[in-house]
């Protein structure tokens, strides 16, 4: 690239890429800093290539479908100085590419309104229950990853901090229902990506982001990137802070094999806090050497307790005493990962990169109970993990055909130490329950090899490989001189096939996913806050293996629409199952679930007008679950979905206002059904300096204080009927200010660490 007035190399100038017949998108990039460019791994069909830089006349040079060289080309400044532009072409929020689906956050004028967690309900196939559970086509056995991998700030509840970050932090979302071999092969239903903003330009840049929610109180975001030289910075944090509000609710427990009946009423209390940071610092040493180093953390502290007023009719002889709980949960966790890419310069997309992190979390739960009808006790569960990954990726591209194959080692141990002390009048005294206490080690290791071939041919793109994971498992119980060791392996077929219409395309994909027990769900500590209702976790649990099985349209035409269908089956599935001991219930989990899913998906995304614009996110689901468990079958069946629907429209003055509606229905379990959800809100923004400042307001059900969730669980045993009463109407203001100026873009590893091989998020399926 020449500048035609001094006769020198420009840099940075956009090079892009469309194909000449559909003029749709193919490619971009930057030229280098003397001017050079290199396009590789392009159908060998013709294009046109737009070379495009502020100031100076974009030129268009047409390419015929073989290698060109383009030799040198002179960009002449722009003979008239830019004056008001307007855009009147929508920016299509949805792309369907052979493996995955992505929803462009940053292009919805709303993500200045939203918060991330709201943006969520707007992502082809994901919803959001009443308790803010995110759900990928109606499970949550997923994993979610930030920037392509794990993540300290998604490891505990990825909702609260999505509920605490402004929608603008997010560039886009991907759903990734076939997950190819290079990812690890945890998750039932697939990955959710979430990709945070990465304006990185010579210079600086970033925003700064303040709100206020009367339910969930006061948050606040710094999101900053800079750029000097060959050194680039990326970094994101935030804090959030919950203020002390009681929820009232109600629980009925009856127990069929004997005339006993349980009432539990009253009201719960829970305040809190959570801070978050993300880090990415790179260092460009060269155009084929680049090293980057990442650090997340997040920490988080709940004070929650109650008072529950309890009614026990057991044969006909009542009983009335009151439980009082105070509980404190600390948890935070921490994460250090270093890259180093190394391209070659035949061919600048073929890529080796060697990765290594470090990851470290801790927890800590204090209970303080007075029973009522029983000598107080309090429980101290302290938990935790450490884990060490190091993985290697080498990316060929050949002629027609690229080639990725790669290695991984997992390093993980968990551990938990709880003790159970009682009361005793005799002493005034605490002392501690040795059969209720109990230490836990918990060391997981996992092997992996993957190998992929992805292949380009006209308006195909075909996309196949395989990975081979060991998994090891060895386990302690010191206080009960107990051990488990498991071994397994698992050989994972992943396929994806794209064909390409004239403007939209065809895709089907097929996996086969691992379910891998999480720490919560292995865990035995036995938690006796409510004294009637315990939970606990199952040390024993093994993996699962789940086959999935994708159609899906695209279209892009005007706007976005995509239309999926889906059919999934398992064995063995990890299931959350109660059973009944005299007047207490126990829920803990098992290996003892098969499982069936038939799933359609619709996603519309329709600018009616430049001003007006209407997104629709539905899915309706067929599910069929069966098992045994405590001598019982258990069988149900039954129908599911949610819908979500927003409209915008943009007013010249620079004020927008939108609209939302959203359903989320009752979800079909193996032992019962759960609470179904319904809610709207409206929002209202402004912008002002030239766009640098938008402050927005916005409410969420305004007519009802509380929504009501309620859950039932039936078994021949007994029937539970529980009402949780959740905050329903909030009113809040936002407010975002973005500063700083950038020119040149900062170079990002294209391969990493992406621990996606435990189970995240809650599970209801």
């Amino acid at each position: 690239m020449i500048d035609s007035a001094v006769n020198k190399p420009l840099g940075y100038v956009t090079v892009a890429v469309t194909d000449a017949a559909t003029n749709q998108p193919v490619k971009s990039m930057l030229t280098e800093d003397d001017g050079s460019f290199e396009l590789t791994g392009l159908a060998a069909k013709g294009y046109k290539l737009s070379l495009i830089y502020l100031g100076y006349s974009t030129k268009v040079i047409s390419i015929a479908a073989k290698s060109t060289d383009v030799g040198k080309v002179i960009l002449s400044p722009a003979s008239k100085q830019l004056k008001e532009v307007s855009i009147v072409a929508a920016k299509p929020l949805m792309k369907q590419e052979v493996d995955r689906i992505s929803y462009d956050v940053l292009a919805d004028p709303e993500s200045k309104t939203l918060t991330a967690l709201d943006m969520i309900r707007k992502v082809p196939m994901l919803s959001v229950d009443g308790n803010d559970a995110i759900k990928l086509r109606g499970s949550g056995n997923y994993k979610i990853l930030l920037n392509g991998k794990e993540s300290a700030l998604m490891s505990a509840n990825p909702s609260d901090i999505l509920k605490a970050m402004p929608g603008t932090n997010i560039v886009k979302i991907e759903v990734i229902t076939t997950p190819p071999a290079k990812y690890d092969a945890e998750g039932l239903s697939g990955i959710i990506n979430i990709i945070t903003q990465k304006k990185a330009d010579e210079g600086y840049n970033g925003s700064v982001n303040a709100n206020y929610n009367s339910v969930y109180g006061i948050r606040s975001n710094i999101n900053l990137t800079v750029k000097q030289g060959k050194i680039g910075l990326n970094a994101f944090a935030g804090i959030g802070s919950r203020p002390r509000r009681s929820q009232p609710f109600y629980n009925r427990t009856e127990f069929l094999k004997e005339p006993n009946t349980i009432i539990q009423e009253g009201d719960r209390f829970m305040s809190g806090t959570n801070r978050y940071v993300s880090t990415e610092l790179s260092y460009e040493a060269d155009t084929l050497n680049l090293l980057t180093g990442t650090f997340n953390a997040y920490s988080n502290s709940n004070n929650g307790g109650g008072t529950q007023y309890n009614t026990e009719d057991l044969g006909g002889v009542q009983n009335r005493y009151t439980t009082i709980n105070n509980s404190n949960r600390k948890f935070d966790g921490q994460d250090f990962g270093l890259n180093y890419q190394l391209g070659f310069k035949a061919n600048k997309e073929q890529l080796l990169t060697a990765s290594y992190k470090f990851s470290n979390n801790r927890s800590s739960n204090n209970n303080q109970v007075e029973p009522g009808n029983a000598n107080n006790f309090r429980q101290f569960n302290k938990a935790g993990g450490r884990e060490h990954t190091a993985q290697l990726d080498y990316v060929q591209p050949l002629k027609v055909i690229t080639v990725e194959a790669g290695g991984k080692l997992i390093s993980r141990n968990n551990f938990s130490d709880f003790r159970f002390e009682g009361f005793d009048p005799a002493t005034n005294q605490y002392v501690l329950n040795a059969g209720q206490s109990n230490m836990f080690d918990y060391q997981q290791n996992v092997y992996s090899v993957y190998n992929s071939y992805t292949l380009k041919a006209n308006k195909w793109t075909f996309k196949a490989g395989g990975r081979y994971e060991r998994t090891t498992v060895d386990a302690d119980f010191t206080s009960s001189d107990t051990s488990l060791n498991q071994r397994f392996n698992n050989v994972i077929p992943s396929v994806s096939i794209q064909r390409s219409l004239k403007n939209s395309s065809l895709t089907f994909g097929f996996t086969q996913r691992i379910q891998r027990p999480g720490i919560y769900q292995l865990n035995p500590f036995v938690d006796r806050t409510n004294p009637n209702f315990v939970t606990t976790g199952n040390p024993a649990l093994r993996p699962s293996v789940n086959n999935n099985f994708e159609l899906s349209y695209g279209n892009f035409s005007k706007g976005s629409i995509n239309i999926s269908t889906s059919y999934s089956f398992a064995n063995n599935t990890i299931q959350n199952f109660s059973r009944v001991d005299g007047t207490v219930t126990t829920t803990t989990f098992a290996n003892v679930g098969k499982t069936k899913n038939l799933g359609l998906d619709v996603n519309l995304n329709m600018p009616f007008t430049k001003r007006f614009n209407v997104n629709v996110n539905a899915e309706v689901m067929q599910v069929w679950l069966e098992g045994d468990y405590g001598n019982q079958f258990f069988k149900n069946s039954g129908q599911q979905g949610h819908l979500f629907t927003n409209s915008s429209y943009k007013f010249d003055s620079g004020y927008r206002i939108g609209v939302n509606l959203g359903f989320d229905s009752r979800y079909v379990l193996l032992q019962g059904t759960d609470n179904y959800y319904l809610g709207y809100g409206a929002n209202m923004s402004k912008e002002f300096f030239g766009k640098k400042l938008n402050v927005s307001v916005y409410t969420n059900s305004p007519f009802s204080k509380y929504i009501k969730l309620d859950f039932q669980t039936r078994t021949n045993e007994f029937r539970t009927t529980t009402y949780n009463y959740q905050f329903y109407r909030a009113f809040g203001i936002s407010v975002n200010y973005k500063f700083g100026k950038l020119n040149a873009s900062i170079k990002k590893n294209q391969r990493g660490i992406n621990n996606d091989d435990t189970s995240s998020g809650g599970s209801r399926n």
